[in-house]
């Protein structure tokens, strides 16, 4: 039996939040997806994730959340993060960091979906080797037997990196999506060994902005590169972006396409 999938890329700020929270029970129905994974690291005001934000994403429909380098920005979530395994932080930040780099979520038909999430470390913080911490979790997990997906929310700057990591694991992971730039790349593709693969989901949020964030104070950090007015998202309409994926019985990709809805972007939807 086939599964379908959608992932959403990064919420930034309430203009983002509010379109996901608004729109992810009709998008869920429309997709018929099995599993819905939402990046929610900026959902904060551009910064960090807070608890409450949280509940509502998973009442809307979400059945995971992942986070990325803006995990910790508030720090009430330290606390919801031990005792909440659908919120996914980095799998490669050090032994001992609060929470957890992947969970097994149980669908409602009793297929198991593994979902982590792996932070760069180009142009990024210096965390543990992604490749390796992946690695070690295919050691333990294997596609089509304790799990019937498994996919990768790679967190980084760098496309060449995030294809890398694809490529690596191609064939044992039923997609690896990148997330951080907040632009929507258009490589969705289905690797040589069947993992979906896109470079950046891009973000849910307001387009005529820069990567989200209202577009003076921005300008401002390039052109006069003195302290300003602090960076605040934008909050015109959004745009809700991400991907949809479909997976054989084999939980390996038939299709990888984008999805688009609302605001500026041009519109895109999957056939189902």
């Amino acid at each position: 039996m086939n599964m379908r999938i959608l992932i959403l890329g990064d919420l930034v700020g309430r203009s983002g939040r509010d379109a996901v929270i608004a729109a992810l029970p009709g998008l869920r129905a429309q997709t018929r997806a099995d599993f819905v994974a939402v990046n929610g690291e900026n959902a904060s005001h551009g910064f960090g994730l807070a608890p409450d934000m949280a509940d509502a994403l998973f009442a809307a429909g979400a059945d995971a959340i992942t986070l990325g380098n803006h995990a910790w920005d508030r720090r009430e979530i330290i606390p919801y993060i031990a005792k909440e395994p659908r919120l996914i932080r980095p799998l490669n930040f050090p032994p001992g960091t609060p929470g957890n780099g992947a969970s097994i979520i149980t669908l409602k038909d009793g297929r198991k979906v593994l979902i982590t999430q792996l932070m760069g470390r180009l142009f990024m913080d210096p965390l543990d080797d992604p490749f390796r911490a992946m690695e070690e979790l295919l050691a333990r997990n294997k596609l089509g037997l304790n799990c019937q997906g498994v996919f990768v929310d790679f967190h980084g700057e760098a496309t060449s990196e995030k294809m890398a990591f694809a490529h690596a694991f191609d064939g044992r992971v039923s997609a690896v999506v990148g997330t951080h730039t907040h632009i929507p790349t258009a490589d969705h593709q289905v690797l040589p060994g069947g993992t979906g693969f896109t470079a950046d989901l891009g973000m849910c949020g307001d387009y005529d902005s820069v990567i989200g964030m209202t577009k003076e104070p921005s300008i401002a950090k390039f052109t006069k590169k003195m302290p300003g007015e602090r960076l605040a998202p934008a909050e015109g309409p959004a745009t809700i972006c991400g991907t949809f994926i479909e997976l054989n019985d084999k939980g390996l990709a038939l299709r990888i396409e984008p999805v688009r809805l609302g605001g500026r972007l041009l519109p895109t939807m999957p056939v189902v």
